[in-house]
């Protein structure tokens, strides 16, 4: 069985979907991007099964909070699971390119496949797929819509924590 929950952030409302095994899915309901999302009838809404992990998520949006201390269980292909791996090493406020990842994965010529496992990664800030950028600097590609991504890197870029 799988829960869920929905809350509002300074960013957008987001859904988190999961259960025991860890959290499947975290919807960032922005509104753009080419994500669409739709609460199952099969799950039960359930605030207080996610309550850390709402107050986690609040925190990082409100300054308080670098990193998440949440398990996961995202469904993917090896490849995917492989890059979204390499993504969780990206430090809090830090951005590394496609190519880097590609690299990192030892796929240095599979740059659109890391662009598309970022693309399909369902659970975003937890595996931080808004820190990956294009290697000319630019913002590419964000399945939430690029001001979402844009918001997220301003965050982690102004936001210091002590």
């Amino acid at each position: 069985m799988l829960y869920y929950t929905k809350f509002n952030t300074p960013l957008c409302e987001i859904i988190i979907v999961g259960n025991e095994d860890g959290v499947c899915n975290l919807h960032l309901n922005t509104g753009e991007g080419k994500r669409h999302f739709a609460i199952s009838e099969e799950w039960v809404k359930d605030n207080e099964f996610f309550s850390d992990i709402t107050s986690q998520v609040k925190e990082y949006f409100n300054g308080k909070r670098t990193a998440f201390n949440v398990i996961l269980n995202p469904k993917g292909t090896d490849f995917q699971k492989k890059v979204w791996s390499e993504l969780t090493k990206i430090a809090y406020g830090e951005l590394r390119t496609y190519k880097d990842i590609a690299n990192s994965v030892g796929s240095e010529k599979a740059v659109r496949a890391v662009g598309n496992a970022n693309g399909k990664n369902p659970v975003p800030l937890f595996i931080p797929c808004h820190r990956v950028i294009g290697t000319n600097g630019k913002l590419t590609g964000f399945a939430h819509g690029l001001t979402a991504k844009e918001k997220l890197i301003h965050l982690e870029r102004t936001v210091r924590i002590s």
